[in-house]
Formats: structure tokens, sequence, C-alpha cells
């Protein structure tokens, strides 16, 4: 099922909507904006024996894959509401005017404030979290910004139907039209960027489809924050004392963790760095067990097909496990090469294979491990499986947090939980925008900019920064802490 490109009158119209509803929405009191967010999660809940299904046949995911992706979705939702209901995404602050001050201050009183209209691309490999209501767009509605998403062509039917469900929950809620929008096609996405109504973009997706647009984004006569969550190799790496004491449960969660999926989140470890003497025949038979899964689609099936020939065909790679094409999809691949052959051909290893492929990399000296900060480039994680008593734990550490947004300790990054702590970003080309994250409620703040009220009088100042509160919204005054 799919949609004709929406034209670029049909675009102008949805964006002028667009911009029309967007002071409404700033104006919200907290509890009519997070009534909006839980009405849109209430609709979706009630529709799940619709869209499961849909999401089941365009996105080729099993029936508990699809219902959980569902409630992650609907559980986003909800969160953002109870964060919109508690205020504190405003970092509402007052600095009282006072002339002992290093240097006189006037009063001043600062507030986060909505960007207005946002462009969101949803991803391919998540058809319910991270599209059409998902989690961009659930935080740029908490902002209290107007959504506008270009739909994805791998779920067309589900896109529109979310869509439909969405606008519906709206108007019910009594929000205004131009509120939220769905737009097709690969040009109309283009436009979209570059339309002079747009104020911000949200991104999943590829590194070279991501970067194309980043660079339109910042190319506008009046450029407006891309927000990109592009490509991620997510290291792994195992000491010689955690090999020595688990190893065979580390690789066992390996190959668990790297074949969720089908190898197709965007926090699969790719690549894996053990201790030479470590023995893989295990592994080897775990990768040469499993059945195949199909791909999303036919692009994603063709950009992993020849990602993978070109690194099984490369002369630094051994090919432990060879994956086809079956009858079922693709079964996984398990490629081996050496730490020092790695950093001699990083740029043409080190390259994400979106798909059930991944890398083994031995070492002989872990100390060694630390090289690879010159060719692994920014991730959304990185792993280590290692002792509290390792001397290169902290190290290792260390260049997690260097490298990636989430550093993962003793366990595997493929499970992002939606909270407040979560960090889901990282240096690019991880993502575009480093200081935010796509998952959990700081998401919010990626939608937000900060406006600051000099000497204004208390009747006239927005609610959330009068003396009296009357939102009851966390403020925090001269410093201290927020009250």
């Amino acid at each position: 099922m799919e949609s004709p490109d929406t034209t670029p009158e049909e675009l102008d119209a949805v964006m002028e909507r667009a911009a029309a509803a967007a002071p409404v929405l700033a104006s919200q009191a907290p509890e009519e904006r997070s009534h909006m967010l839980r009405t849109i999660a209430d609709a979706l809940d009630a529709a799940a024996e619709e869209l499961v299904p849909l999401a089941m046949a365009e996105a080729h995911y099993p029936e508990a894959r699809c219902r959980g992706e569902l409630g992650r979705t609907t559980f986003q939702l909800r969160l953002m509401a109870d964060t919109v209901e508690l205020g504190s995404h405003l970092e509402a602050g007052i600095d009282p005017a006072d002339p002992e001050w290093g240097t006189p201050r006037p009063d001043l009183r600062r507030l986060m404030v909505p960007l207005g209209p946002v462009v969101v691309f949803g991803a391919s490999n998540f058809p319910f979290a991270f599209s059409t209501a998902g989690g961009d767009t659930a935080s740029a509605l908490a902002a209290g910004c107007p959504v506008v998403v270009k739909g994805h062509p791998g779920h067309p039917g589900l896109a529109l139907r979310t869509a439909e469900l969405l606008t519906r929950a709206l108007s019910e809620a009594g929000l205004p039209d131009g509120t939220f929008a769905l737009v097709t096609g690969v040009e109309t996405g283009r436009r979209a960027v570059t339309h002079p109504r747009t104020r911000a973009v949200a991104f999943t997706g590829s590194i070279p489809g991501g970067r194309a647009l980043y660079d339109l984004a910042v190319s506008r006569p009046d450029p407006v924050p891309f927000y990109g969550e592009l490509g991620s190799l997510n290291p792994v790496f195992v000491t010689r004392a955690a090999a020595a004491a688990r190893g065979g449960e580390i690789l066992t969660g390996y190959a668990e963790s790297a074949n969720q999926g089908a190898g197709q989140f965007c926090t699969k470890p790719g690549v894996v760095f053990v201790p030479e003497e470590t023995d893989l025949k295990d592994l080897v038979a775990d990768f040469a067990g499993r059945g195949g899964a199909r791909l999303l689609n036919e692009r994603v099936e063709q950009g992993f097909s020849r990602v993978l020939d070109g690194l099984a065909g490369h002369p630094a790679t051994e090919v432990l496990v060879q994956g086809r094409e079956t009858g079922e999809g693709w079964s996984p691949s398990l490629l081996r090469t050496d730490l020092d052959t790695l950093l001699a051909n990083a740029e043409d290893l080190l390259t994400e294979c979106f798909g059930p492929a991944t890398l083994v990399v031995t070492y002989a000296d872990e100390a060694r491990l630390l090289e690879t900060a010159g060719v692994l480039h920014g991730q959304l994680t990185v792993t280590v499986h290692g002792e509290e008593d390792d001397s290169v734990a902290p190290a290792l550490l260390a260049l997690g947090a260097d490298l990636a947004g989430r550093v993962v300790w003793n366990a595997w990054p493929t499970g992002v939980a939606v909270t407040h702590a979560m960090t889901h970003g990282g240096p690019y080309p991880a993502t575009t925008a480093s200081g935010h994250t796509s998952v959990g409620t700081a998401a919010i703040r990626r939608f937000l900019r900060p406006v600051t009220y000099q000497s204004v009088p208390q009747s006239l100042l927005p609610r959330e920064l009068r003396d009296d509160n009357p939102l009851g919204v966390p403020q925090q005054v001269s410093g201290g802490l927020p009250s």
C-alpha cells in the first residue's frame, strides 16, 4: 500500500497549518499537553489488533516483536506526559535583582520554549518506536512543537494508518489542525527540510541519507537544528580476565545480541575484541546453526549484501561462517581478523553492516586495545566485558565515554531503556548532535530553546516564571536546587 507523493503545494499547506498551530501548542498548560500525549497512547493501544498485523506484513517481524514495540511506543508517550506534568524540562530559572552581585544584575528569568514545527524522518527498522508516533514525534509534541512526519517507504500502510489514528486522537483532544501531519515522497522530504516554516529536523537512518539531509538543513539561509541518528558499530571489548572467567557465556550473549532482529538494530554489536587464545568453535557453531531471517525490505537487503560481500571478500578477513540467502531470509555471517590487521585496514573493515553479520577481532596484548581510539569513530554504545580488578578496565571505560553516548559494563547494548537517564546518541557519525539523546525524557530538550526575560513585571511574565508559580513547575532560584 503506497500513498502518492505529497505535492509541493500540499506540503506548503501542511507546513502553513503547522506554523499556525505552533503558538497554540506553545501556550498549552502542562495538563493539557500531557492529556494530548496520553490520548495518542490510548488510541494506539486500542488499535493494536489492526496495527500489529500491518507491522508484521511490512517489516517482516514476528508478532511478539511488533506487540512489544507498540507497547514501548505507547509507554514512551505516557512517560513524556508524566515529564510534561512535572515541568522539569522547562528548566525554569529565576535570578532576582541583586545590586551586590559580582556584576550587578537585574531581575532575570529563564525558560525553555518550543522551537516550532519539527519534521521527523522515521526509521525502517522500528516501524512503531522510531517512526510515525515514535520517540521523535513524542518528544517534539511533548516540547509543544507541531510535527510533520515524512512517512517511511518501508512500511507505508502502517505509517498511514498510524497517522490517521494520531490525527483523530488529537482532534478529539481539542488540538488544532496542523498539530500533526504525514507527508510522503523522497523529494518531499528534501523540500520539508528546507521549507521556511521548518524549525528543526529529526532523522533516523543511514549515514549517506542522514548526511545529505543534514547538509541541506545547515545550508539553508536560516540553518535549523538537525538531530540525526546515522550509524554505529557498537564495539565490544572482552578483557583477558573476563574471557578466562566466563568466555563461553560472553560469546553466547554476543551471538544473541548481534543477531537480534536479524542484526537490524542500530545498537547491534558489530565488532567484538577477544583474546587471541579464545576458543571460537562454539560461537561458530551458534552462528552456523541459526536459520535465515527476512530483512526489512529490498533496499536494506541490497545494502547488506553489498557490504557483506566487501567484508567477506577482503584479504584482511577470514570467513568463519558464510551466511547465505535462504527461503526464510538471510542466515548470519561471522568474520575474523586480528588487531594489527584491523588497524591497518580500518577504513575497509570498520564499516557498519546493517544485517546479520559481525566481525571478531583477536588481540595478543589487551593494553593495545586502546589503539582503537584512533580508528573507531563516534558510536552509540561501547561495551566492556571485564572484571572489577582488571587493570585495563578504567581505560576501556574512559575510551567508551570518549567514543559513545552509552557505556555498557558486562551486559549487551541492544536493549535501549526508555527512561530519564538514557543517552541514545554519540559523536558523529553515530549522530549529528552528540549533546543530545533521541531516547528518554531528555529527548524533549532537542526541540526547546532558552529565552530570558529581563525586568518584566510579574503580570506579564509566563506563568512558569512568576513568583506565585501557579503551574507548580520546578523553579531554580538564585542557582539553588529546583523547588
